[in-house]
């Protein structure tokens, strides 16, 4: 049981990032990993399709007898993870939103908090509820930032442009009288930009990464439940919907090693 693989899944290579602090903190662990790059971004759809889509992206993975499953997918754990706790109840499901939520009230200092994310993610507000149930004094200004997902697909992570984009998006939030002291990546993509981001807002903003957190939650989960490997020889299989050799070269950056050798097989939703 314990050998079991922890699946993952995100509309795309995002998710990745969750992976790579995965395997900082828990690297004696087996992985499953499925970008649905087929039909990315999930951001910009509507609740109907983020659910179903998830759900067809759960039952894959499920194929593979896992002992856990990570949503790393700050749209799919915003809107859909309700949904798939509900279709299956018999394994531990973790979101992304829980941990950089709980991170985020750890942070703050003067109760108010930015999360960065795509359309789905901050109009669905569930990062607010998620801080404002563990900090009802909690002050949340979300901003939707959908161009940041193709700039970091595209390698558009740091220098010139990726500051003027993110000055575009947060200059409204830097120019309030109280402005906040903390903002959460709300996208797995987002990390890719966080040097830029950073000079951006200045050193009094602190960030908080949802991928981190997250890797942190899946360790204790394993810890308090006594399912971490045991003399295991680890693996990494990932699955796409699409073009296997592109989600090997846009990949790469996010996970940061690389996909040349790595098994990747391309299936059908």
């Amino acid at each position: 049981m314990n050998n079991k693989a922890i699946g993952l899944f995100d509309s795309g290579v995002g998710g990745l990032t969750v992976l790579k602090a995965l395997l900082h903190v828990l690297p004696q662990e087996n992985y499953i990993y499925l970008g649905d790059t087929a039909r990315l971004p999930y951001g910009t759809k509507s609740k109907e399709t983020i659910i179903r889509y998830a759900l067809q992206c759960t039952e894959k993975l499920m194929e593979n007898d896992l002992k856990m499953l990570v949503v790393a997918c700050n749209t799919v754990s915003s809107v859909a993870l309700p949904s798939i706790k509900e279709k299956y109840p018999a394994i531990e499901i973790i979101g992304v939103v829980e941990p950089g939520a709980e991170a985020a009230c750890n942070t703050t200092k003067n109760n108010h908090i930015a999360v960065l994310g795509t359309q789905s993610t901050i109009q669905g507000k569930a990062y607010d509820k998620a801080i404002m149930a563990k900090n009802p004094h909690a002050v949340v200004t979300g901003k939707a930032c959908p161009l940041f997902v193709g700039m970091a697909e595209e390698g558009i992570t740091q220098g010139f442009l990726a500051e003027e984009m993110a000055k575009h998006y947060l200059n409204d939030i830097l120019l309030q009288e109280n402005k906040p002291d903390t903002m959460v990546l709300g996208c797995t993509h987002f990390p890719l930009l966080k040097n830029a981001i950073q000079n951006v807002v200045g050193n009094s903003i602190q960030l908080v990464d949802s991928a981190q957190t997250t890797a942190l939650k899946v360790l204790a989960c394993l810890q308090e439940n006594n399912a971490l490997a045991e003399n295991n020889v680890p693996f990494m299989h990932f699955l796409t919907t699409d073009d296997i050799a592109k989600f090997k070269a846009v990949g790469e950056p996010f996970l940061g090693i690389s996909l040349d050798k790595s098994p990747v097989e391309l299936v059908d939703l």
